[in-house]
């Protein structure tokens, strides 16, 4: 069992970190801007997926692999580089194309920003990493079960994720609305997610363990 201590610093730690500017959350408010408040929730729960793979892998020592091997590394890490890339260009092609909720809130579209999420997080070896190195500060061996204790500590900073992320979404949602009424605001906006995104994808391909 984790010491109830442990979880409290644990989550004050952790809504910190959600707060923290990084790739995850500045997706997610570009997709509350540019879309909506549901394709922002929706990229949200696709990357809190994500989380399951690197708690995981954390709680039972998979991730030291990505630690440990500078080829392993550099292959997820070039992999989540070259998927950023990707999305960054489907933005800047589809940059004149008028919003229309009807469609980017379709059980289709919502899928694919789903599965986009997912991706983008499983992709990044410094998530396996930070996971690594995160959670067993807060794990207290001498209460026995160390990788459900870990499991239980990720299942906590997914739940922080998902209300922390959804906020984000639903602000930038708010903020850019009378915006987006304009045509020519969502086509900068596109523009904006694209160099957003290629940026992430050259700091991830620059990153080092």
């Amino acid at each position: 069992m984790l010491e109830l201590s442990s979880i409290y610093l644990f989550i004050a730690t952790s809504f910190i970190l959600c707060l923290v500017p990084g790739p995850d959350n500045i997706y997610v408010l570009t997709q509350g801007m540019t879309k909506s408040k549901k394709a922002a929730f929706v990229t949200t729960l696709g990357l809190t997926s994500g989380i399951t793979i690197h708690t995981t892998a954390a709680a039972f020592g998979i991730s030291v692999i990505f630690q440990t091997s500078e080829i392993a590394f550099n292959l997820v890490k070039f992999a989540g580089a070259a998927y950023l890339l990707y999305i960054a260009y489907q933005a800047f092609k589809y940059r004149n194309v008028p919003l229309d909720l009807s469609i980017q809130n379709s059980s289709n579209e919502l899928k694919k920003l789903y599965i986009k999420g997912f991706i983008m997080n499983v992709l990044n070896p410094k998530v396996s990493i930070f996971f690594l190195a995160f959670l067993p500060q807060f794990v207290t061996p001498s209460n026995g079960n160390i990788p459900m204790q870990m499991i239980t500590l990720g299942v906590i900073f997914m739940t922080l994720t998902i209300i922390t992320f959804s906020l984000i979404g639903v602000t930038g949602n708010i903020l850019s609305k009378k915006l987006l009424e304009k045509p020519s605001i969502v086509k900068y906006m596109n523009i904006l997610t694209s160099f957003v995104l290629g940026g992430l994808a050259v700091k991830l391909a620059l990153s080092s363990k």
